[in-house]
C-alpha cells in the first residue's frame, strides 16, 4: 500500500536545544495536553500550528515557568530539566516575547530594553545602557526612529522589535514568540519577518506560535500542529503543501472524503476491476 501521509521531520535531532517528551497538562477534568513532543533547534524556525484550544498557549506556559508539566520530560541541551518558574526559564536560556508585549508605553525603548537589568548599581548608566542597545539593534536590523522615543509613539511592528530586541538582552538559546505578527499590516509584518530572520542567523533557536500560514512558508523551516491537546504531524515546510499542513490543524486527513480520495487512489487488485467511484458508476467492460 503506498502512503499517501506528507514528509514528517525526524522524531529526535542531534541538533535540539530544547526537547519535550510525553508532556501532559491537565487543568482540573480538562485534558489540556496529552503526551506532547517537540524538538526545537539552533538556527531555525519551528512553527508551532493549532486551532483554538488545541494546546499552544498551555505549552508555550510551561516552557515560560509560568505552569508546571503533569508528566513528561524535558531536555535543554540533552540534559533533562525541570522550568519551575519564569526565572528558571530565563536563567536556563528561554526567552518569552508574548503577544501583549508587556511594554511600558510611558518609558523609551532603551528604558524598555534593560527594564529590570539596568547597567550600573547607584547610579544608572545611561550611556552604555545607550550603547548596548544600539549595538543590539543593529544586529537585528531594526528600524527605530529613537532609542529614545516612548514607546507609546511606535507603530505596531516597531513595539514588536523592541520586545523581541528586550528578550535577547540575556543573550537566551530560545526565544518564543507569540502570535507576533497578530494585528500588524503588511509592511509592519515583513518587518517582523525580517527580524525572525535575523534571529535565526544569530543562532538561536525559535519557536513561532502563529495562525498566519504565510508566515509559516516565509520563515519556518519545521511546522508542529497540535490537535485537541495532541500532535498531529511534525513537517519540514519545504516538504508539505500549506494545504497539508492545515488539513493536520482541521483533522481533514480523517475524514469521509479524504477516505474514499484513499482508496480510490490505490491499484486494482490483479484480476480484480477497480473500485468504482460512486454507486451509480459501473466497471469499464
Amino acid at each position: 500500500m503506498t502512503s499517501t501521509q506528507p514528509a514528517m521531520a525526524p522524531e529526535r535531532d542531534a541538533q535540539a536545544v530544547l526537547s519535550l517528551r510525553a508532556v501532559s497538562k491537565s487543568f482540573g477534568a480538562v485534558r489540556a495536553l496529552t503526551d506532547v513532543d517537540l524538538d526545537v533547534r539552533r538556527g531555525e524556525v519551528t512553527a508551532l500550528l493549532g486551532d483554538n484550544g488545541a494546546g499552544k498557549s498551555t505549552l508555550v506556559k510551561i516552557l515560560s515557568g509560568v505552569h508546571p508539566a503533569d508528566s513528561g520530560t524535558i531536555e535543554f541541551d540533552g540534559a533533562q530539566v525541570s522550568i519551575s518558574s519564569p526565572t528558571a526559564a530565563r536563567d536556563l536560556g528561554i526567552a518569552t516575547v508574548y503577544q501583549d508585549l508587556a511594554l511600558c508605553d510611558n518609558l523609551d525603548v532603551v528604558a524598555n530594553l534593560f527594564l529590570g537589568r539596568e547597567a550600573g548599581r547607584l547610579v544608572l548608566s545611561e550611556e552604555l545602557m545607550e550603547e548596548q542597545a544600539w549595538e543590539l539593534l543593529r544586529q537585528l536590523s531594526a528600524k527605530l526612529p529613537s532609542l529614545r522615543t516612548p514607546v507609546a509613539g511606535l507603530s505596531g511592528g516597531q513595539r514588536q522589535t523592541v520586545a523581541i530586541a528586550r528578550s535577547l538582552v540575556g543573550e537566551p538559546s530560545v526565544v518564543i514568540l507569540d502570535e507576533p505578527t497578530a494585528a500588524l499590516g503588511v509592511e509592519q509584518t515583513a518587518e517582523v519577518l525580517n527580524l525572525i530572520e535575523r534571529l535565526r542567523e544569530r543562532g538561536h533557536a525559535i519557536l513561532l506560535i502563529t495562525h498566519n500560514m504565510a508566515d509559516v512558508r516565509a520563515v519556518a523551516d519545521h511546522a508542529v500542529v497540535l490537535r485537541l491537546g495532541r500532535n498531529n504531524g511534525s513537517f519540514v515546510v519545504a516538504e508539505v503543501t500549506s494545504e497539508e499542513i492545515v488539513a493536520a490543524i482541521t483533522g481533514a486527513t480523517d475524514n469521509t472524503v479524504s477516505r474514499r480520495a484513499a482508496r480510490a487512489a490505490q491499484p486494482a487488485v490483479a484480476g480484480e476491476p477497480a473500485t468504482p467511484r460512486s454507486g451509480t458508476e459501473e466497471p469499464a467492460p
